[in-house]
């Protein structure tokens, strides 16, 4: 028997999450960051296994391109000469693929940043670090980056997953910012530069297997900002 969808109604998302949503407005680099040398911008995994390619790509994700670029260019335009992009390289034998397909292996296609930015005119100022997990500084260099660069107090988190590897990136930033007593540090992720993947409801689906992009999306920008990570629609 064929399995039966429905599409994930935007109402599963409570309204006191989507009247928040309401209130968020586009804000300006010159505004949020106005010492460009105090800037960061930090992507999580904007990479071919998530927009284009392979068991994990998205077309929902892919729709970020635009935005993030943009971001990208209007961020070197103000001044901002830390770029840096997060990115799963996995071993063939990762352990997260107990629960994800296999994806973005060393050293494939999958793996590799999108054109988009590769082909930015100032790509040679991009710095690339390999993640192995959802969590961008466990076994990383992501750390000791951030050890070298005390200047920076202000950091955009751009990418996807809004509920996955950019939760953990923006969380992961504000708590150690908090645990190291950083007063000045600012996490701040544009709305319209992150998304997540969907999985509509099916009747036969065992537990773990819908993702109503929404909800997920939705709902993790508010525990974001619940937290003390700044939410803005957008940034330019």
């Amino acid at each position: 028997m064929a399995t039966t969808t429905t599409p994930t109604p935007r109402s599963i998302t409570p309204a006191f999450v989507r009247n928040w949503l309401k209130t968020l407005n586009p804000a300006s680099l010159a505004e949020l960051v106005p010492d460009p040398k105090a800037g960061a911008v930090v992507s999580a995994d904007m990479i071919n296994g998530f927009l284009r390619k392979g068991p994990l790509s998205s077309e929902r994700v892919n729709a970020i391109t635009g935005p993030v670029v943009d971001l990208f260019e209007a961020a070197h335009a103000h001044g901002i000469r830390h770029f840096v992009l997060l990115q799963d390289a996995h071993g063939e034998e990762s352990p997260e693929f107990r629960a994800y397909p296999p994806h973005a292996v060393k050293g494939t296609s999958e793996a590799r940043t999108i054109p988009e930015l590769e082909g930015l005119s100032f790509a040679e100022e991009l710095t690339l670090i390999e993640k192995f997990s959802l969590n961008p500084a466990i076994e990383s260099r992501f750390d000791t980056w951030l050890d070298k660069h005390p200047d920076v107090t202000r950091a955009i988190v751009v990418g996807n997953c809004t509920d996955l590897c950019v939760y953990q990136l923006a969380m992961h930033l504000r708590m150690r910012a908090n645990a190291k007593h950083l007063h000045t540090f600012d996490v701040i992720v544009p709305a319209n530069a992150v998304e997540t993947f969907d999985i509509p409801v099916a009747a036969s689906q065992g537990p773990g297997i819908a993702h109503p992009g929404d909800f997920f999306h939705e709902v993790i920008l508010y525990h974001m900002a619940s937290n003390g990570i700044r939410i803005v629609a957008s940034l330019s």
